[in-house]
């Protein structure tokens, strides 16, 4: 495990707004040393604390049009099963046991709502599933969006 300090908060920010900036830039945006910057990036990324680097995808220009969030209630010792499948499933960008009146949240990119459905349908045939709630997004405001580590 690292010491996370201020500085290793602000490069990570720093690759939060450009996963693919330099270490001579994230040094200038950080204020440190290039070979510094490249030294502790490596040591987050050896940590696991930095898992990796991905692109911001626009579903829609692939084809996802509808995004839904589906509220589960799963019968006990169910959840497991429920919970490997939607994270198995290739549609399923989200997947969340959670406390409160359902047991598991999880958001979904669908090409039109016939997709939509039928996932629905296959959600509720199964035994560990209770009910199935399901909110159609109307309009992403904020999706993905980094949490700033620096300054907190």
């Amino acid at each position: 495990m690292v010491d996370i300090d201020e500085t290793d908060r602000r490069l990570v920010d720093a690759l939060l707004a450009d996963g693919r900036a330099s270490a001579n830039e994230l040094a200038d945006r950080v204020g440190i040393a290039t070979a510094t910057a490249t030294k502790r990036v490596q040591a987050l990324e050896d940590a696991g604390v930095i898992e990796g680097y991905r692109p911001e995808v626009d579903y829609g220009a692939f084809g996802f049009e509808v995004t839904a969030v589906f509220n589960l209630d799963v019968v006990g010792s169910g959840i497991e099963a429920v919970v490997a499948d939607l994270s198995g499933a290739r549609n399923m960008v989200g997947v969340y046991e959670v406390t409160g009146s359902q047991d598991v949240v999880a958001v979904g990119k669908f090409t039109d709502t016939a997709s939509l459905n039928a996932r629905i349908k296959e959600l509720l045939v199964r035994d560990e599933v209770e009910s199935v709630t399901t909110n159609v997004v109307l309009e992403v405001v904020a999706e993905n969006d980094p949490l700033p580590l620096a300054g907190e």
